[in-house]
Order: structure tokens, then sequence, then C-alpha cells
């Protein structure tokens, strides 16, 4: 099945396949225009697609064309142009279980899977404060990045400002608080309240504690990680944990918040939810992190590990209480079996949430459970489908909505003129099957046989273009090297 030519203003044609490798010329480069040629394109805003048509850019916009001999043509027959993806929840890593990780590891996987925006809601902020100015000049291959600062532990309310005005001063974009635990009420009230003031927005991880998610709604909280604090909310007192029970030990943790949701009360549940959407509140399940708790032999034998896993994410993922989120000791039956109920009870207030009104987006937490980057939020997005939203849906999820939580609505997210030229541009049709969201790709039945499709073909940021297998060539070259390399110091 032929994908593409791409013509240059040399008039040279290109044809792609699913197998090609060879790169185009404009590879890394950012054109002063550019055309799309022949695509179906998908807005983003839950608009049904249009096509085919053509998208044009120029110095990086989206701009209504046509143009008149734009540099470089893509032509986009038998592809779908969607913006780019956003990663609500995602780390920048240095290393894991003490084995580096260049970066170049994660930043290439997330563009060859057509991640265009990532929110860093934690790493070592001085190195990812350097990357994210490196990447906005355009000296660095690399999704935008924004950066949330982990708030850390403090004692006094006063304490609790005077961070928020360093985290601002410090050139972050937003708060990450995480685990509740840290703070008194009173403390993270405030903390809160002087990160509104300051207009630096906030989400947060809840952990098991005094807060729930109606506190830190009420208290200014801008979005919620994951889910806990919302069926917290909606208990009739606290959670049945058994007497040995210890939060410090994350077996016991991730096996009872597998048995979280069926305790809570629907009646509450569904007016926490609908408080949350008064409030503001925006909501990135991270679907995709968990799903080992409900069935860890396919985490553990994803295909594409054994191209592309690092192999200090190998050493990671190694169950062991060392390691965060390692926690599958003795894991069971049973706890599969809990776990399956939770995500049927949390993907329904998923629904309910935005049937109220509410706003979901797209996160992945990759690097963490089996959870590979790029490729997690390319899963994130099928469970959302599985959840039962339209793909339409699914797709404003991890484009627009993404984009209006960070209060960038206005620079990218969807396809309209003016807006940054942050595009895809995907091999089949990702509206009939998500799976082509996939770098590596899927396949698709033709008379009898199965036929190579899907696949990013192009990433494009700000007007600069990537051609994703040539990424993803790269990425399993970098893997390969690094797993020689170890094995010759072990």
């Amino acid at each position: 099945m032929h994908l593409a030519r791409i013509a240059l203003t040399t008039a040279l044609a290109l044809p792609l396949t699913a197998q090609t490798t060879d790169t185009p010329r404009f590879h890394g480069t950012t054109p002063k225009s550019f055309e799309i040629r022949n695509a179906h394109v998908v807005r983003g805003d839950g608009a049904p697609p249009t096509g085919p048509t053509s998208v044009f850019v120029e110095n990086g916009k989206i701009v209504r064309g046509p143009i008149d001999r734009p540099e470089v043509v893509i032509d986009g027959s038998g592809c779908y142009v969607l913006p780019g993806l956003v990663a609500t929840h995602a780390h920048l890593h240095e290393a894991m279980a003490g084995v580096a990780i260049p970066q170049s590891y994660q930043l290439d996987l997330w563009l060859a899977s057509g991640v265009t925006t990532i929110r860093d809601l934690g790493s070592a902020f001085s190195r990812s404060l350097k990357m994210r100015q490196e990447a906005e000049r355009g000296e660095l291959r690399s999704p935008r990045i924004l950066l949330y600062q982990q708030f850390g532990a403090v004692d006094t309310a006063e304490e609790a400002r005077a961070r928020v005005r360093a985290i601002k001063s410090g050139g972050a974009d937003g708060i990450k608080f995480w685990s509740n635990i840290n703070y008194a009420p009173e403390v993270l009230r405030a903390a809160l309240q002087a990160a509104n003031e300051a207009e630096l927005p906030t989400t947060a991880h809840i952990g098991v504690g005094e807060a729930n998610a109606l506190h830190y709604a009420e208290w200014g909280l801008r979005s919620i990680e994951h889910w806990y604090g919302i069926p917290d909310a909606a208990l009739d007192g606290v959670q049945e944990f058994p007497a040995d029970f210890s939060y410090s030990n994350e077996v016991d943790r991730f096996r009872y918040a597998g048995r979280l949701w069926r305790e809570a009360d629907p009646d509450r549940l569904d007016a926490v939810l609908q408080r949350l959407v008064d409030l503001g509140v925006a909501w990135s399940p991270t679907l995709a992190v968990y799903e080992a708790s409900r069935d860890l032999m396919r985490a553990q034998h994803k295909p594409w590990f054994d191209d592309y896993l690092h192999p200090a994410l190998a050493k990671f993922f190694v169950p062991s209480l060392d390691s965060h989120g390692s926690y599958f000791i003795g894991w069971s039956t049973t706890d599969e079996a809990f776990w399956k109920e939770n995500y049927r009870i949390w993907m329904g207030a998923l629904r309910r949430f935005e049937q109220l009104g509410g706003t979901i987006t797209t996160g992945e937490d990759a690097g963490y459970i089996y959870l590979l980057y790029g490729f997690g939020l390319c899963r994130e997005l099928e469970l959302h489908h599985e959840a039962g939203f339209h793909p339409l849906e699914v797709i404003e999820h991890a484009t627009y909505n993404g984009a209006r939580v960070m209060g960038m609505e206005d620079r990218f997210g969807r396809i309209l003129p003016g807006l940054d030229a942050d595009l895809i541009v995907v091999r089949g049709n990702p509206l009939q099957n998500l799976k082509c969201l996939y770098p590596t790709g899927c396949d698709v039945y033709v008379d009898g046989e199965s036929v190579p499709t899907g696949g990013v073909r192009f990433t494009i940021r700000g007007g600069r273009i990537w051609h994703g297998p040539t990424l993803l060539t790269g990425v399993r070259e970098l893997v390969e090297r690094e797993r020689e390399r170890l094995a010759k110091r072990d």
C-alpha cells in the first residue's frame, strides 16, 4: 500500500511505504512554507474530518492558503492529518535504576509517536529548564516542553506562599503537588491560593489523607492526575483497609487502590463529579499506566520492547520495592480481577464527568509500570475509546483539551489558521483504528491478507518537520548500542 510522494521544489519525488527508511531531505528542517496535499484533516475540536484537502503552513503557522510555490509539498494521499498529540502527564528522566538514559531516547520516541507537547510533572528542574529553552530556540529535537515543578514538602502557610513565589520566579510553567501526606490542609490551601494569585496552573497526584479531590478543588486546584482523591470523596468514611496494611508498601498500596472505586457510593460520586465540573477542574486519568494491574502478562510482553526498550527501563521494571511502580511481587489473578472492576467503574466515571461538562486530557506517565514513552500515549487513546468515547472525542482529549488545560489553546491543539503548525501526518485512518497512531504501525485485512499500514509519517512542531520512521530507526540503533555497552560493562 503506497503512502505518499514527497515533492521538493526541485521536483524530486520520493515514494514512501511502511517499510521505507529513506529520510526526506527536509527531515529536521523548518521550511518557510509548505503544503500537506490531498489528505483528510481532523481539526481536533470534535468536528468530523474533511478532505481530501490541503493544510498550508507559512513561517511556522497554519494559514488559509493557497501558497504560491511552497518550499515543500507533502503528498498526504491515504493519510490523515491531526493536531500534534499533547501528553499532559510526562516525566523527563535522566536515569532509571541507576542506569543513565540519553535525552534523545525519550524525545525521539515522543516525536515518533506524534507527541508535539509534553507537560513534565516533576524532574531535575534545572536540566529540564535548559532542555525547554533549547527546544524553544530550535536547538533541540524535542516536543514543546511545559514544566510543572514539584512543590515539595513545607510546614507552614508562609513557607508555602514563599515556595510558590520561588517556583514562579524560577521559570516554571505550573506546579505539581504530590500526595497530601506532605502537607497539613491549611498549608495546602495556602499554596493553592497563592498559585492562583500568581497565575500558575496547578495539578495534583492526590494521596490518601485528610484532603480529597473536593478539598483540592475548593482551594483552587486546576487539574487532577490519575484518579486518586475522587472516589475517596465519595466514601462513607474511610476505605476498608486490612489491619496489616501499610501505605508505604507499594504492594499493599496498589493492591488496595484496585479495590477503591467499588467502595464509592454512586450517588455521592455523581455529586463529586458535578462539583469538580462546576469548579472547572480538568482530569488527566492516565489509564494506560495502571493497565498492568489488570493484565500483568500483557504489560510484560509488549512486542515493541524487543527493539525499543532501553536497558535502564528493563532493569527498573523488574518487580522490586526499590523502584516506584514496580510493585508486582506476588501479583495474583484476584488482584487483576479487582483492577478490572476498578477500570469498569473508573471509565464510567470518566464518561459521566464529560457528560456533566468536564474536560478530559491524555497523559501517559511513561517510564513506570511497563509503559514506554510515546507508545504509552497511543495506548492511552485506545483506553479512552474503550471507556466509551467516540474516536473524534478521543482525538479532542489528546489535542485541543490538552492545550486548553495548559491555557495555550490560542497556540496549538487544533488545525486552524493562525495557530502554530503542530501537526502529524498519519498513514491510514486513525478514526477507524487508533492503532494507526503507534509509531510501528499496524495491519489491516485486505482480501484475506495482512497488509501493513499506520504509523506517524511526519511529526511537525511549530513548522519544523521530522520523519517518524527515521526517528524510530535512530531509537532502535541507540537501544542496540546501549545494550551492547552495558553487556560489556557487566
